[in-house]
């Protein structure tokens, strides 16, 4: 009888799961800052670098798994092997450390090296620590969730769609460097009395109120710097694979996110995600 070979995208999913209980608890004592700073010019939390060591460390030494590429270092682990390639935000809204809110672990399993578009994904997700620590995950068109507890995966629920009716929005940088068209747009979404603001720092946590309730999260271009902040292989194409498989629409302002071409590992991109009504108004209005 042959036995099938490991399925890597598996495995790193499972490598994450079982690491989360560990990432949440090393972040006692390391609320600090680290003497570094990121590829993008961010000041690292003492909890950012640990995280991407020990996701390094583990992911690199999967079978199957040929790049370790992370938001916190500039050089991408290579690894040899040439199945999938992993790009990793550790600790999405480190800054929320100091005052104790919700951060969480973005993640993309591409099946082209990195840099690469979102069309090459295979499978994406997120580890959100909040009260509990969840994770959302898609793979093959269907988004699950599962709680995590001592390394474990319990199913909360499969298929998740988008609510049809939108609740919750939450729209990142100041206002005052929002280009005018974008910022009629949230003054329309604002102006809705059924829709309730949900801001917390945190891109993943407020993504994942736009997953629960239905809704739009934003990090829109600024005028001062047209990527906007968000890291296309990191965050963008990750949080977009994932809304667009549960239903819901991303957008780069003109197209979807999954369709823009890389230049560069650390490329930014401005991310529009949610109900595929709310993001086509913003395209119309943008």
């Amino acid at each position: 009888m042959t036995v099938a070979d490991p399925d890597p995208v598996d495995d790193v999913v499972a490598t994450i799961a079982r690491s989360a209980a560990e990432i949440r608890q090393g972040l006692v004592g390391r609320r600090g800052k680290a003497d570094e700073e990121n590829p993008s010019g961010e000041t690292q939390a003492e909890a950012d670098v640990w995280a991407d060591e020990l996701l390094a460390n583990r992911l690199s030494s999967i079978d199957g798994v040929g790049e370790y590429a992370s938001e916190e270092r500039s050089e991408i682990i290579d690894t040899g092997d040439e199945r999938v390639y992993v790009a990793v935000d550790p600790l999405d809204g480190s800054s929320n450390l100091k005052s104790n809110n919700t951060m969480g672990t973005v993640f993309g399993i591409y099946d082209e090296p990195l840099p690469a578009p979102g069309s090459a994904l295979v499978a994406s997700g997120w580890v959100l620590y909040g009260p509990i620590t969840t994770m959302a995950y898609a793979r093959d068109g269907s988004v699950t969730k599962y709680e995590l507890t001592s390394g474990e995966r319990t199913v909360v629920e499969e298929d998740v769609t988008l609510p049809d009716d939108p609740l919750v929005y939450g729209f990142g940088g100041r206002v005052p460097h929002w280009h005018d068209d974008f910022r009629e747009y949230v003054r329309e979404i604002e102006s809705n009395p059924d829709h309730k603001l949900r801001y917390g720092g945190a891109m993943i946590g407020d993504v994942n109120q736009v997953l629960t309730y239905g809704g739009i999260f934003a990090y829109p271009a600024l005028k001062d710097d047209l990527r906007g902040k968000l890291r296309l292989q990191f965050e963008g194409n990750p949080i977009a694979y994932l809304i667009e498989a549960a239903g819901g629409r991303s957008s780069d302002g003109s197209q979807s996110i999954l369709e823009v071409e890389p230049t560069d590992l650390h490329d930014r991109v401005p991310l529009h995600v949610g109900n595929t009504e709310l993001i086509d108004r913003l395209e119309d209005a943008l």
